[in-house]
């Protein structure tokens, strides 16, 4: 057989086993008979070159295959989230895919026993030891103790031997009678920063030696959320059915009372049946609407619209309530102004205070001749039901709309738990898209896709950021503006990245975000704005623009406002990707050009005289070769076009720039 055919083959036994997921082994085999083959020399050295290529391209396809089999864990978690019947059996498979994931011989869960004040073994997978599985640990003893302690995830290669830990003899005896030698054991926490609170632990472990990597380690803490949020889904669900039950027994005592209770009770069992077959905070106030014959909007705990109105029998109809005004526009509560429409931020902060009283009071209040009544989660505010045109609320229709606010609560909890989840996981492809845009444009694509972001169809990119001693909650806060919408949000260098579902200009868009989140984190957020833009490269292009203006705004002394580049005049220009120089001239000196041509005056010549000659209208004369008058009367005319602070330095400034770019661009 001829050299180079030789070559060719051993090159495909290469490839044949890349094509197989054949072991690592099997490739320096190769080398190997090739040398026992007979070849020699460059052939034999690039036989051996490719046979490191070829395992360069093993080891990034398992690399690949193991992130695929991660993130399909992690969706294949949030559906159960989503479709969550039995806490029991979400924390199995949650403990379940931990092991399998991170290869170990045994994972489990810990859950605190708040009665007896310590831990308890909830969920075990790969355990043989009835000793371990009935373990009990006090907070601060043995790795677990010290993770629900600190909230911070602890790994051991020998836990034995490692004296960081408090040891004791029952843990240690269960250790030991299970074989554990390596241990990863993350929080599951509940909230962010300062204020999550650790509601269990979730690990993994190995009888031998291992080091964990931080890959790991992330794996761990994204599957440790997941349970965190089944459990407290699983907590609101609870709540829901001791609500719902409650609603039964009032329901019961108003059928033996009266024939009018029987519509509360209709009405009561239309509501559960709404929820049960999955109906939305929108259903349910239709629902109500319908019900008690009036207009019935859901608001935020910052007092902003979650749905549209819906109009009862005896509504308003066709016409939504003064205040409230839908979902498109960030529109408060109360008509103040008589014009039928709203004051904005002081009508929120008025529907706020009202459902503050409720809460104070437990029951619906009156407020500016409409009910509100406060939709709580133990005595967290979700929001408020504000309920208009039923200025007469009886007894058992008052109860009817006290009720239909759990009912609400119940929605709002799970559709937050759901849209936290979802976040999570839009949240790394929003930072792989930032960070690698160019790595595997198809590959991001496809993730977006099947996360319902469509990163080929234009989007706008806004960029915010507020004060270090309230950073951590923007991130909460830009969920909470996108919530309800197609729009994701991620934190990205000290700052938070949103991009909407909004169809208004880069200004338009980073203006109404800035003012919801100020109100929202409760402290100036500065917001910029760049795009549309489609694609990943085109995406982290609109990102790194956006990032500059932010830059901009806030060195131009702009806190709390949003803008964009094209709203920045010649900082714009600066900072702009397509650096519009053109749209600038036009922009600054537009009025003048326009004037010169319809009245064939010299209004722009006369300018650009004036800036060259220091301000001087004696030397500007001289160069214009006219009479000191005419440059005055030139420049009378200048000022009528383009207002009365033309000559002050920042619009001078600019001025100048664009007749300079004006001239350069005529070449």
């Amino acid at each position: 057989m001829p050299k180079n055919t030789s070559v060719a083959a051993h090159l495909r036994r290469l490839l044949d086993l890349l094509a197989s997921g054949a072991p690592a082994e099997d490739f320096g085999t190769v080398a190997t008979d090739a040398r026992r083959g007979g070849v020699d020399g460059d052939d034999l050295a690039e036989i051996e070159q490719a046979t490191q290529a070829a395992l360069r391209v093993r080891g990034a396809l398992r690399q690949h295959q193991r992130r695929e089999a991660e993130l399909t864990a992690l969706f294949d978690t949030a559906g159960d989230l989503a479709a969550l019947r039995d806490l029991d059996a979400v924390l199995r498979s949650i403990v379940r895919r931990a092991r399998m994931l991170l290869g170990t011989d045994t994972a489990y869960l810990t859950l605190p026993d708040e009665e007896a004040g310590d831990t308890f073994m909830r969920v075990t997978d790969g355990s043989v030891s009835e000793l371990f599985q009935n373990l009990r640990l006090q907070l601060g003893e043995g790795l677990g103790g010290l993770v629900a302690q600190t909230a911070r995830p602890y790994a051991t290669p020998d836990y034995r031997t490692d004296e960081r830990f408090h040891h004791t003899h029952s843990i240690d005896a269960g250790v030991l009678d299970e074989g554990l030698v390596a241990i990863l054991g993350v929080p599951l926490l509940l909230g962010s920063g300062s204020g999550g609170k650790v509601i269990g632990a979730l690990f993994a472990a190995d009888r031998t030696p291992r080091t964990f990597s931080p890959d790991e380690v992330a794996l761990l803490c994204s599957l440790a959320n997941h349970a965190a949020i089944a459990i407290d889904t699983a907590k609101a669900m609870t709540d829901a059915r001791v609500a719902l039950a409650e609603l039964a027994e009032a329901n019961a005592v108003i059928r033996e009372r009266s024939a009018a209770m029987q519509r509360a009770e209709e009405s009561h069992d239309r509501l559960s049946d709404l929820v049960l077959r999955g109906g939305d905070v929108a259903d349910v106030a239709a629902a109500v609407a319908d019900l008690l014959e009036g207009d019935v909007t859901v608001f935020d705990a910052g007092g902003w619209p979650l749905t549209p109105t819906a109009h009862g029998a005896g509504g308003a109809g066709g016409s939504a309530p003064a205040g409230t005004g839908g979902t498109d526009a960030p529109k408060g509560f109360v008509d103040t102004d008589g014009t039928g429409g709203t004051n904005g931020t002081d009508d929120a902060a008025a529907l706020v205070r009202a459902a503050e009283e409720s809460r104070a009071t437990a029951h619906a209040v009156v407020h500016d001749g409409r009910w509100v009544c406060a939709v709580l989660a133990g005595q967290e505010m979700l929001g408020s039901l504000v309920l208009s045109g039923r200025p007469d609320l009886d007894g058992p229709d008052r109860r009817l709309f006290e009720r239909s606010s759990v009912v609400t609560s119940l929605l709002l909890l799970l559709r937050r738990s759901v849209a936290e989840a979802e976040n999570r996981v839009r949240g790394d492809l929003i930072t792989d898209l930032l960070t690698a845009p160019d790595r595997d444009p198809a590959g991001l694509v496809a993730r977006g896709r099947n996360l319902g972001i469509d990163l080929n169809r234009p989007h706008l990119v806004l960029v915010a950021s507020t004060d270090a001693d309230v950073r951590d909650r923007l991130a909460g806060a830009a969920v909470q503006y996108l919530f309800g919408g197609d729009g994701v949000s991620a934190e990205h260098a000290g700052t938070v990245m949103l991009v909407p579902d909004s169809g208004a200009t880069p200004g338009d868009a980073a203006g109404a975000a800035a003012e919801q989140l100020t109100h929202l984190v409760g402290a100036p957020v500065t917001v910029a704005g760049a795009g549309p833009a489609a694609g990943p490269r085109p995406l982290a292009d609109a990102h790194a623009e956006a990032a500059r203006c932010l830059q901009a705004l806030t060195v131009l002394g702009r806190r709390g406002a949003g803008g964009s580049a094209g709203e920045l005049g010649f900082l714009g220009v600066l900072l702009g990707e397509d650096h519009d120089v053109e749209g600038f001239v036009r922009a600054t000196l537009g009025p003048l050009l326009e004037y010169d041509d319809r009245r064939g005056t010299q209004l722009v010549r006369t300018l650009g005289a004036y800036f060259g000659c220091g301000g001087s209208l004696t030397r500007a004369k001289e160069e214009l070769h006219v009479h000191i008058n005419t440059v005055v009367q030139r420049l009378d005319r200048v000022q009528a076009l383009l207002g009365p602070d033309w000559n002050s330095p920042e619009n001078a400034l600019e001025l100048q720039l664009a007749l300079r770019l004006r001239l350069l661009s005529r070449g």
